[in-house]
Protein backbone atom coordinates (compact mmCIF):
# COMPACT_ATOMS: atom_id res chain seq x y z
CA UNK A 1 0.00 0.00 0.00
CA UNK A 2 3.04 2.29 0.26
CA UNK A 3 2.52 3.66 -3.25
CA UNK A 4 -1.27 3.82 -3.02
CA UNK A 5 -2.97 7.07 -2.11
CA UNK A 6 -6.58 7.82 -1.28
CA UNK A 7 -8.18 10.48 -3.45
CA UNK A 8 -11.24 12.16 -1.97
CA UNK A 9 -13.68 14.17 -4.08
CA UNK A 10 -15.49 16.86 -2.06
CA UNK A 11 -18.48 17.15 -4.36
CA UNK A 12 -20.34 20.38 -3.54
CA UNK A 13 -19.73 21.60 0.01
CA UNK A 14 -21.40 24.57 1.69
CA UNK A 15 -19.00 27.39 0.78
CA UNK A 16 -19.43 28.20 -2.87
CA UNK A 17 -22.71 29.66 -4.10
CA UNK A 18 -24.33 28.85 -7.46
CA UNK A 19 -23.52 32.32 -8.83
CA UNK A 20 -19.82 31.42 -8.69
CA UNK A 21 -20.03 28.45 -11.09
CA UNK A 22 -22.67 26.99 -13.35
CA UNK A 23 -21.02 23.58 -12.80
CA UNK A 24 -21.65 23.38 -9.04
CA UNK A 25 -23.91 20.34 -8.42
CA UNK A 26 -27.10 21.20 -6.57
CA UNK A 27 -29.76 18.49 -6.78
CA UNK A 28 -29.39 15.05 -5.17
CA UNK A 29 -29.18 13.51 -8.65
CA UNK A 30 -26.44 15.91 -9.73
CA UNK A 31 -24.46 15.34 -6.53
CA UNK A 32 -24.70 11.54 -6.84
CA UNK A 33 -23.83 11.62 -10.54
CA UNK A 34 -20.80 13.80 -9.83
CA UNK A 35 -19.62 11.37 -7.15
CA UNK A 36 -19.89 8.40 -9.49
CA UNK A 37 -17.99 10.25 -12.23
CA UNK A 38 -15.29 11.09 -9.68
CA UNK A 39 -15.10 7.39 -8.76
CA UNK A 40 -14.69 6.46 -12.41
CA UNK A 41 -11.85 9.00 -12.64
CA UNK A 42 -10.01 7.48 -9.66
CA UNK A 43 -11.52 8.82 -6.42
CA UNK A 44 -12.04 6.29 -3.62
CA UNK A 45 -14.00 8.60 -1.29
CA UNK A 46 -16.85 11.05 -1.87
CA UNK A 47 -17.30 13.79 0.73
CA UNK A 48 -21.01 14.66 0.70
CA UNK A 49 -23.02 17.78 1.50
CA UNK A 50 -26.54 18.42 0.21
CA UNK A 51 -28.32 21.54 -1.01
CA UNK A 52 -31.84 22.80 -1.57
CA UNK A 53 -32.53 21.55 -5.10
CA UNK A 54 -34.57 24.67 -5.90
CA UNK A 55 -31.94 27.30 -5.15
CA UNK A 56 -28.71 25.55 -4.16
CA UNK A 57 -28.68 26.71 -0.52
CA UNK A 58 -26.73 24.34 1.77
CA UNK A 59 -29.06 22.38 4.07
CA UNK A 60 -29.13 19.36 6.37
CA UNK A 61 -31.87 17.14 4.99
CA UNK A 62 -31.70 13.47 5.95
CA UNK A 63 -33.88 12.35 3.07
CA UNK A 64 -31.53 14.04 0.60
CA UNK A 65 -28.44 12.60 2.28
CA UNK A 66 -30.02 9.15 2.08
CA UNK A 67 -31.04 9.66 -1.55
CA UNK A 68 -27.52 10.71 -2.55
CA UNK A 69 -25.77 7.99 -0.58
CA UNK A 70 -28.09 5.23 -1.80
CA UNK A 71 -27.75 6.35 -5.41
CA UNK A 72 -23.96 6.23 -5.19
CA UNK A 73 -24.00 2.84 -3.45
CA UNK A 74 -26.18 1.33 -6.19
CA UNK A 75 -23.63 2.23 -8.85
CA UNK A 76 -20.22 1.79 -7.22
CA UNK A 77 -18.50 0.75 -3.99
CA UNK A 78 -17.13 4.22 -3.19
CA UNK A 79 -16.51 5.16 0.45
CA UNK A 80 -19.04 7.84 1.41
CA UNK A 81 -17.89 10.46 3.92
CA UNK A 82 -20.89 12.40 5.24
CA UNK A 83 -20.42 15.94 6.51
CA UNK A 84 -21.37 16.83 10.07
CA UNK A 85 -20.35 20.47 9.69
CA UNK A 86 -23.90 21.72 9.38
CA UNK A 87 -24.27 25.43 10.17
CA UNK A 88 -22.94 27.36 13.18
CA UNK A 89 -26.46 27.88 14.52
CA UNK A 90 -27.40 24.18 14.46
CA UNK A 91 -27.45 22.17 17.70
CA UNK A 92 -24.99 19.30 17.90
CA UNK A 93 -27.75 16.71 17.58
CA UNK A 94 -28.84 18.13 14.23
CA UNK A 95 -25.30 18.26 12.90
CA UNK A 96 -24.86 14.62 13.95
CA UNK A 97 -28.17 13.38 12.53
CA UNK A 98 -26.64 12.07 9.26
CA UNK A 99 -24.38 9.81 11.34
CA UNK A 100 -27.09 8.50 13.65
CA UNK A 101 -29.48 7.88 10.76
CA UNK A 102 -27.19 6.65 7.98
CA UNK A 103 -24.31 5.11 9.97
CA UNK A 104 -21.77 5.82 7.21
CA UNK A 105 -18.28 4.34 7.15
CA UNK A 106 -16.68 7.76 7.41
CA UNK A 107 -17.83 11.24 8.50
CA UNK A 108 -16.16 14.57 9.07
CA UNK A 109 -15.31 15.62 12.62
CA UNK A 110 -14.03 19.19 12.93
CA UNK A 111 -11.02 19.54 15.21
CA UNK A 112 -11.89 22.81 16.96
CA UNK A 113 -13.54 26.20 16.88
CA UNK A 114 -12.42 28.73 14.26
CA UNK A 115 -13.45 31.85 12.43
CA UNK A 116 -14.66 30.38 9.14
CA UNK A 117 -14.88 33.50 7.02
CA UNK A 118 -16.41 33.63 3.55
CA UNK A 119 -17.43 37.30 3.44
CA UNK A 120 -14.67 38.46 1.03
CA UNK A 121 -16.24 36.24 -1.64
CA UNK A 122 -19.35 38.44 -1.63
CA UNK A 123 -17.30 41.37 -2.90
CA UNK A 124 -16.13 39.39 -5.95
CA UNK A 125 -19.59 38.49 -7.28
CA UNK A 126 -21.13 41.17 -9.47
CA UNK A 127 -24.57 39.62 -9.78
CA UNK A 128 -26.19 37.03 -7.52
CA UNK A 129 -28.49 34.37 -8.92
CA UNK A 130 -30.43 33.82 -5.66
CA UNK A 131 -31.36 36.16 -2.80
CA UNK A 132 -29.84 33.93 -0.11
CA UNK A 133 -26.31 33.93 -1.52
CA UNK A 134 -24.98 37.35 -0.49
CA UNK A 135 -26.25 37.17 3.14
CA UNK A 136 -24.91 33.60 3.37
CA UNK A 137 -21.42 34.89 2.61
CA UNK A 138 -21.58 38.20 4.47
CA UNK A 139 -22.81 36.86 7.81
CA UNK A 140 -19.58 34.91 8.31
CA UNK A 141 -17.74 38.17 9.10
CA UNK A 142 -19.19 38.07 12.63
CA UNK A 143 -19.81 34.37 13.16
CA UNK A 144 -17.65 31.53 14.46
CA UNK A 145 -17.70 27.84 13.62
CA UNK A 146 -18.12 26.26 17.09
CA UNK A 147 -16.58 22.88 17.89
CA UNK A 148 -16.09 22.82 21.66
CA UNK A 149 -14.45 20.03 23.64
CA UNK A 150 -17.89 18.99 24.89
CA UNK A 151 -19.31 18.82 21.38
CA UNK A 152 -16.24 16.89 20.20
CA UNK A 153 -16.81 14.38 23.00
CA UNK A 154 -20.44 13.95 21.97
CA UNK A 155 -19.41 13.65 18.34
CA UNK A 156 -16.90 10.91 19.00
CA UNK A 157 -19.22 8.94 21.28
CA UNK A 158 -21.90 9.08 18.59
CA UNK A 159 -19.47 8.08 15.85
CA UNK A 160 -18.34 4.96 17.69
CA UNK A 161 -21.88 3.98 18.69
CA UNK A 162 -22.70 3.90 14.98
CA UNK A 163 -19.48 2.30 13.71
CA UNK A 164 -18.47 5.48 11.86
CA UNK A 165 -14.83 6.48 11.66
CA UNK A 166 -14.02 10.18 12.22
CA UNK A 167 -12.17 12.04 9.51
CA UNK A 168 -10.71 14.87 11.59
CA UNK A 169 -10.83 18.17 9.71
CA UNK A 170 -7.81 20.15 10.94
CA UNK A 171 -7.94 23.86 10.12
CA UNK A 172 -4.99 25.00 12.23
CA UNK A 173 -2.12 23.54 14.20
CA UNK A 174 -3.75 24.03 17.62
CA UNK A 175 -6.45 21.57 16.64
CA UNK A 176 -3.84 18.79 16.56
CA UNK A 177 -3.28 19.47 20.25
CA UNK A 178 -7.05 19.17 20.77
CA UNK A 179 -6.92 15.67 19.29
CA UNK A 180 -3.98 14.66 21.46
CA UNK A 181 -6.09 15.56 24.51
CA UNK A 182 -9.06 13.56 23.20
CA UNK A 183 -6.83 10.60 22.32
CA UNK A 184 -5.31 10.59 25.80
CA UNK A 185 -8.84 10.46 27.23
CA UNK A 186 -9.59 7.41 25.11
CA UNK A 187 -12.33 9.12 23.12
CA UNK A 188 -11.18 7.80 19.75
CA UNK A 189 -9.10 4.94 18.44
CA UNK A 190 -6.32 4.31 15.99
CA UNK A 191 -5.75 4.37 13.09
CA UNK A 192 -6.11 8.16 13.20
CA UNK A 193 -7.14 9.92 9.98
CA UNK A 194 -6.51 13.65 9.60
CA UNK A 195 -7.69 15.89 6.77
CA UNK A 196 -5.62 19.08 6.78
CA UNK A 197 -7.92 21.83 5.49
CA UNK A 198 -5.80 24.78 4.37
CA UNK A 199 -6.49 28.19 2.91
CA UNK A 200 -9.70 29.05 4.76
CA UNK A 201 -9.77 32.62 6.09
CA UNK A 202 -9.58 32.01 9.83
CA UNK A 203 -7.43 28.89 9.48
CA UNK A 204 -3.86 28.08 8.49
CA UNK A 205 -2.65 29.53 5.15
CA UNK A 206 -2.05 27.16 2.24
CA UNK A 207 1.74 27.01 1.94
CA UNK A 208 4.25 24.18 1.65
CA UNK A 209 5.90 25.26 4.90
CA UNK A 210 2.61 25.09 6.79
CA UNK A 211 1.74 21.67 5.34
CA UNK A 212 5.11 20.27 6.43
CA UNK A 213 4.61 21.83 9.88
CA UNK A 214 1.15 20.29 10.27
CA UNK A 215 2.38 16.83 9.27
CA UNK A 216 5.46 17.01 11.50
CA UNK A 217 3.50 18.31 14.48
CA UNK A 218 1.00 15.46 14.14
CA UNK A 219 3.79 12.91 13.79
CA UNK A 220 5.53 14.13 16.94
CA UNK A 221 2.39 14.33 19.07
CA UNK A 222 0.03 11.65 17.74
CA UNK A 223 2.50 9.09 16.43
CA UNK A 224 1.27 6.84 13.65
CA UNK A 225 -1.57 8.31 11.58
CA UNK A 226 -2.96 8.67 8.06
CA UNK A 227 -3.40 12.11 6.58
CA UNK A 228 -4.72 13.96 3.58
CA UNK A 229 -4.78 17.57 2.45
CA UNK A 230 -7.69 19.59 1.11
CA UNK A 231 -6.84 23.08 -0.07
CA UNK A 232 -9.25 25.94 -0.67
CA UNK A 233 -8.57 27.81 -3.88
CA UNK A 234 -5.80 28.02 -6.42
CA UNK A 235 -3.17 26.07 -4.47
CA UNK A 236 -5.25 22.89 -4.47
CA UNK A 237 -3.13 20.97 -6.99
CA UNK A 238 0.24 22.39 -5.93
CA UNK A 239 -0.16 21.30 -2.32
CA UNK A 240 -1.88 18.11 -3.40
CA UNK A 241 1.29 17.21 -5.31
CA UNK A 242 3.42 18.05 -2.27
CA UNK A 243 1.21 15.88 -0.05
CA UNK A 244 1.56 12.94 -2.44
CA UNK A 245 5.35 13.32 -2.44
CA UNK A 246 5.34 13.42 1.37
CA UNK A 247 3.34 10.18 1.65
CA UNK A 248 -0.07 11.75 2.25
CA UNK A 249 -3.42 11.40 0.57
CA UNK A 250 -5.23 14.20 -1.25
CA UNK A 251 -8.66 15.78 -1.55
CA UNK A 252 -9.91 17.72 -4.55
CA UNK A 253 -13.39 18.79 -5.65
CA UNK A 254 -15.72 21.69 -6.26
CA UNK A 255 -16.31 22.17 -2.53
CA UNK A 256 -12.76 23.49 -2.23
CA UNK A 257 -11.88 24.89 -5.63
CA UNK A 258 -13.97 25.79 -8.68
CA UNK A 259 -11.04 25.89 -11.11
CA UNK A 260 -9.07 23.35 -13.10
CA UNK A 261 -6.27 25.74 -13.93
CA UNK A 262 -5.80 29.51 -14.14
CA UNK A 263 -8.74 30.99 -16.05
CA UNK A 264 -10.41 27.61 -16.65
CA UNK A 265 -13.36 26.52 -14.53
CA UNK A 266 -13.65 22.85 -13.68
CA UNK A 267 -16.71 21.46 -15.41
CA UNK A 268 -16.90 18.57 -12.97
CA UNK A 269 -15.30 16.98 -9.94
CA UNK A 270 -14.10 14.22 -12.23
CA UNK A 271 -11.92 16.68 -14.15
CA UNK A 272 -10.12 17.60 -10.95
CA UNK A 273 -9.77 13.94 -9.92
CA UNK A 274 -8.33 13.08 -13.34
CA UNK A 275 -5.77 15.88 -13.00
CA UNK A 276 -4.55 14.78 -9.56
CA UNK A 277 -4.40 11.17 -10.77
CA UNK A 278 -2.13 12.26 -13.62
CA UNK A 279 0.08 14.12 -11.16
CA UNK A 280 0.21 11.09 -8.87
CA UNK A 281 1.19 8.73 -11.67
CA UNK A 282 4.01 11.04 -12.72
CA UNK A 283 5.32 10.47 -9.18
CA UNK A 284 4.94 6.69 -9.45
CA UNK A 285 1.83 6.65 -7.25
CA UNK A 286 -1.47 4.91 -8.00
CA UNK A 287 -4.90 5.92 -6.67
CA UNK A 288 -6.23 3.54 -4.05
CA UNK A 289 -9.43 1.68 -4.83
CA UNK A 290 -12.32 2.07 -2.38
CA UNK A 291 -11.54 -1.32 -0.81
CA UNK A 292 -7.88 -0.39 -0.47
CA UNK A 293 -8.97 2.86 1.19
CA UNK A 294 -11.08 0.82 3.62
CA UNK A 295 -8.03 -1.28 4.49
CA UNK A 296 -5.78 1.78 4.94
CA UNK A 297 -8.28 3.61 7.17
CA UNK A 298 -9.73 0.63 9.02
CA UNK A 299 -13.33 1.12 7.89
CA UNK A 300 -16.20 -1.23 8.69
CA UNK A 301 -17.34 -1.93 5.13
CA UNK A 302 -20.16 -0.87 2.85
CA UNK A 303 -22.38 -3.75 4.01
CA UNK A 304 -22.66 -2.20 7.48
CA UNK A 305 -24.08 1.22 6.56
CA UNK A 306 -27.74 2.18 6.89
CA UNK A 307 -28.56 3.39 3.39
Amino acid sequence: MSEKRIITAAITGAIHVPSMSEYLPITPQQIADEAVRAYEAGAAVAHIHVRNPQNGKPITDLNMFREVAASIKKRCNMVICITTGGAPTMPVEERLSPVTELQPELASCNGGTINFALHPLAEKIKEFKYDWEKPHLEWTEEQIFPNTFKSLRVYLQTFYENGTKPEFEIYDVGQINNLVHLLERGLFKRPVYLQFIMGILGGIPATVEHLVYLAETARKTIGEFQWSVGVAGRNQFKLGAVALAMGGHVRVGLEDNLWLEKGVKAKSNAEQVSKIVRIARELGIEPATPDEARQILGLKGLDKVNF
